[in-house]
């Protein structure tokens, strides 16, 4: 079993939607930074992308919404891979609030180089699987009505 990354923010008040909540887009964006995160930690980070020109682009992410979340809370984000492919990784993001989980996001990321699918380099790829873990029950689910 591997290792769960973690990041932590807070909900800044320009953050909050005229319901008192945190808006959408702000769950997406505190996902993004534990993205990066996880690039950072795996070697995938700033030198890395001036060095080679290559970083992992979203090609594909879900998230679910399942609790509101209000001004000020602490935003406890976990991080783990569920796949890690020659040219691709899948990892999910969970976010908490005092222990409850409150959102989740599913991405599916490509490792690209000059524009174009690269394999991801072995030292890279080593480092990410030290993060695997099994997939959550929502982990491949699609939008259900």
């Amino acid at each position: 079993m591997g290792d769960v990354l973690e990041y932590h923010d807070t909900v800044r008040d320009e953050w909050i939607d005229y319901n008192g909540h945190l808006s959408e887009p702000f769950y997406v964006m505190v996902f993004g930074f534990a993205t990066t995160h996880l690039m950072d930690h795996t070697g995938i980070d700033e030198s890395y992308r001036t060095g080679t020109g290559a970083s992992l682009y979203t090609v594909e992410a879900h998230v679910r919404y399942l609790r509101e979340v209000g001004p000020g809370a602490d935003l406890h984000i976990t991080t783990f891979v569920l796949s890690v492919g020659e040219k691709k990784v899948r990892f999910c993001h969970e976010m908490r609030v005092g222990g409850e989980l409150v959102a989740t996001e599913e991405l599916l990321a490509i490792h690209v180089a000059g524009a174009r699918a690269a394999p991801l380099p072995e030292d890279i790829a080593q480092r990410l699987r030290g993060h695997l873990l099994g997939a959550p029950d929502y982990a491949g689910r699609a939008i259900s009505s």
